[in-house]
């Protein structure tokens, strides 16, 4: 399910595109105070409730690392979390027509989102990385050691794309770049794959990553660094500017309290490297 629902938000990420014009001139609306929250007394929070360890559905209730999060956001408020589950291609049209406040469901920056919504400073990496066996983590440790290397990938994903420029780079590095590139139609697939020694590596998100290590202790290894660096934000309508404010002021103290790092290791496993802000595209 996870795997699944990471190429279907690549893909429906270019159809939201459409709603640019609505969204632009909302966009000059008032930005709401938190008065107006601590008043309703909840934050409604807009997610695709099937995208596990962030937000997914057990049984009627939504569970996951942002609705956990959410809730350490709105403590100092005196507010509850209200996660409303909606269609991720609909997601930030839905933000701005006021269904929910913000959006909490590891929505990675790019260049186009940062042109339609506000963010706050990064909560959770969104970068691809590398699984491995783990006998051979010391052998695998960047992108250089997959020269001759068996490489796997999902077909339609992100790391389909990501492979061609780390082929590129390892042929232009003066090496001979991967022996073979197998693609398959799921990631589970390739994971069987890996495990049973017919490839040397599978592409994906680290987060996504991290779960199969959790699943499956001390069979595998995560090689980090396979792409450029790339961070999930808490998306709120541009003019709200006291919220996005206050969602920095709380990340960071997180962040310096160490409690956000404990809430990743409990879902996924390890602690992530979160940047202190949010990154530019060119």
């Amino acid at each position: 399910m996870t795997t699944s629902t990471i190429s279907r938000r690549h893909l429906l990420a270019a159809s939201a595109a459409t709603a640019l014009p609505l969204v632009s001139r909302l966009a000059h609306a008032a930005g709401m105070p938190l008065a107006q929250i601590k008043a309703a007394g909840e934050l409604r929070i807009g997610c695709e409730a099937a995208y596990v360890p962030f937000t997914y559905r057990q049984g009627a209730e939504i569970v996951g690392y942002d609705v956990e999060l959410a809730g350490l956001l709105c403590k100092p408020l005196g507010v509850k979390p209200v996660f409303v589950d909606t269609a991720w291609s609909g997601v930030i049209p839905s933000l701005y027509t006021k269904k929910f406040d913000i959006v909490m469901s590891s929505m990675s920056y790019t260049k186009e989102r940062l042109e339609r919504v506000g963010f706050s400073i990064p909560y959770a990496e969104a970068s691809q990385a590398l699984l491995v066996r783990a006998g051979d983590a010391d052998k695998i440790k960047a992108v250089g050691d997959l020269n001759g290397r068996t490489l796997a990938v999902k077909l339609g994903s992100p790391g389909q794309i990501l492979q061609e420029k780390m082929n590129a780079a390892l042929k232009s590095g003066g090496g001979s770049g991967f022996k073979e590139l197998r693609t398959f139609d799921d990631h589970p697939s390739a994971y069987v794959a890996l495990a049973q020694g017919r490839v040397d590596g599978v592409l994906n998100t680290l987060a996504t990553l991290g779960m199969v290590l959790k699943d499956a202790p001390g069979k595998y290894a995560i090689v980090k660094g396979m792409g450029g660096d790339n961070w999930a934000g808490i998306a709120v309508r541009k003019e709200d500017t006291e919220i996005i404010a206050y969602l920095n002021e709380q990340l960071a103290a997180l962040k310096a309290s160490g409690a956000i790092y404990q809430l990743q290791e409990k879902w996924f496993g390890f602690r992530m490297q979160l940047a202190d802000n949010i990154p530019t595209f060119g």
